[in-house]
């Protein structure tokens, strides 16, 4: 994909005005191509040339759209569109090599170096007892708001909001031209939880000096709480193990009925999962046969972008697709191959460690069966502060076997990230596991470099050997090869009970309770 770089282009129109140019598809012509271009039209003087074709528009990868939906889609955006342009010899050359144009790279150079495009960041909050955290700043006079008195461990503190950060929208809502008070109302308005568009000021320059418009497509999803789940499947005999429906009175596909021991269950689908995506096709719009012919045209391997209920509602309270989290999750784990990085690979059993030169950024997922003492360790942390910590492992214990160790942070429990999860809700998933349980941690000054690079740590890295170290407990006396995955809940509360924040929470998981 080297030498492959899209043009972002920034236009805007008058009332009566037209971008100055045509868009058309050509027989004989793969895409959509700028034509008749108006001479001193925005078009031409922002740079858009005769034969261009449109890849994105407002963020929206169009190349695989119909003619109507790429004109509604620019007729759609308003008086200001944002457009990804490829050149035509390079649009026929990226054809003909087969490279995903769904995926382009917009790296900017600077002295011959690439660096990382700045981007938006969606903050989600959950209201505690002692609210959000925050305060809002206007000048008058002035355009904007600004987040400000960001009081440290709040709510939006962890939500990843800084002092200073513009305000450009609430739940999917454009603020940039509201008044102070009317978003204090639309905070108000919001109940218990509410969704932030927000730029910090590096950001905010770099996309006005492009004149470019910013939304919501060009975010990062690394600050929101809840992930959507990418699961890789390899068809079994009977199958993949699962039913896809539609509900009354919901929108969408969803995962029903669930094998036990089935590849579905192995790549960690669940009852009520919606279907997002498949093969990194959105399937939102599709009907039911469509999406079935999506899968069976995938042969015996599949990859499903799914999101439970809790998710979902988060990603529609901001009006924003749960594609954004995919998109930034491939460009994270590519090259070599995306899909290889996000396969699961089967339990292995735990080797002698070997002295690294350097400690290495590797996470850990530890998977253990329940002896007749317990899994043998403690799970620490803060009542009403969100973080957990492993202590008092016991030796030779189930813990120890499956690679915990004291200060290890809890970042995953059967593949439900609880890093903003209270104590009261980790245990309460730990208890639910039965005598099956995973746990994706990761060494306290690991955890804190990978944060501080801005990675987020799932286990959807799991393909990534150099990032990620698999350990499974066995018992001593006997060998368990079984890969079932145990049930867990997808639906846990995010109420906080109010309590000092110095008292200690501790819980034992060696059965000395």
């Amino acid at each position: 994909m080297a030498g492959y770089k899209p043009k972002v282009i920034s236009l805007t129109k008058r009332p009566g005005q037209t971008f100055g140019f045509y868009l058309r598809v050509e027989h004989g012509e793969e895409g959509h191509l700028i034509r008749c271009l108006e001479m001193g039209g925005p078009a031409e003087l922002a740079g858009m040339k005769d034969g261009d074709r449109v890849l994105r528009v407002n963020g929206t990868f169009v190349d695989e759209l119909s003619h109507s939906q790429v004109v509604d889609t620019v007729r759609n955006g308003g008086a200001s569109v944002t457009f990804h342009i490829l050149d035509e010899a390079s649009y026929k050359q990226a054809k003909a090599q087969g490279v995903n144009l769904s995926n382009p790279q917009t790296s900017p150079v600077a002295n011959g170096v690439t660096t990382q495009v700045p981007k938006p960041k969606l903050c989600y909050l959950v209201k505690s007892s002692s609210g959000y955290g925050f305060s809002l700043r206007s000048v008058k006079g002035e355009q904007g708001l600004f987040m400000t008195d960001v009081i440290p461990g709040s709510v939006a503190d962890r939500a990843g909001i800084k002092v200073n950060d513009r305000l450009l929208e609430i739940n999917g809502e454009n603020m940039e031209d509201s008044t102070h008070e009317q978003a204090v109302d639309k905070i108000k308005l919001a109940g218990g939880s509410i969704m932030f568009l927000l730029v910090d000021d590096e950001t905010d320059r770099y996309y006005q000096n492009k004149r470019m418009k910013i939304g919501a497509w060009l975010a990062t999803a690394k600050y929101l709480p809840r992930k959507p789940r990418i699961s890789n499947m390899t068809k079994g005999p009977d199958g993949y193990g699962f039913l896809l429906r539609e509900e009354p009175n919901q929108t969408g596909h969803f995962i029903k009925d669930i094998d036990r021991g089935s590849p579905a269950e192995r790549a960690c689908l669940k009852d009520m999962d919606r279907l997002v995506a498949v093969e990194g096709k959105e399937v939102e719009g599709f009907s039911h046969e469509q999406v079935v012919d999506r899968i069976k045209q995938s042969g015996n391997k599949c990859c499903l972008l799914v999101v439970d209920k809790d998710t979902d509602q988060m990603y529609k309270q901001g009006k924003v697709s749960p594609m954004l989290f995919w998109e930034e999750m491939k460009d994270a784990n590519s090259p070599p191959s995306y899909k290889e990085a996000m396969s699961i690979p089967a339990p292995v059993r735990p080797s002698t460690p070997v002295q690294e030169r350097k400690e290495e950024l590797k996470p850990k997922l530890c998977k253990m069966e329940k002896t007749s003492a317990g899994y043998g360790f403690h799970l620490n942390g803060i009542q009403g502060v969100s973080g957990q910590y492993i202590k008092e492992v016991v030796k030779g214990g189930a813990a120890e076997r499956a690679g915990l160790e004291d200060d290890d942070i809890v970042v995953e429990v059967n593949g439900l990230n609880v890093e903003q999860s209270s104590h009261e809700e980790v245990v309460a998933i730990i208890r639910r596991s039965g005598s099956s349980l995973e746990m994706l941690v990761a060494k306290k000054s690991v955890y804190d470099q990978l944060k501080a690079k801005g990675v987020t740590i799932t286990r959807l890295l799991l393909g990534e050997t150099s990032y990620v170290q698999v350990h499974t407990a066995e018992a001593p006396e006997e060998r368990h090869h079984e890969e079932d995955r145990p049930e867990t809940t997808t639906e846990i509360s995010r109420e906080r009970t109010p309590t000092a924040s110095s008292s200690l929470s501790q819980e034992s998981f060696d059965e000395r309770l």
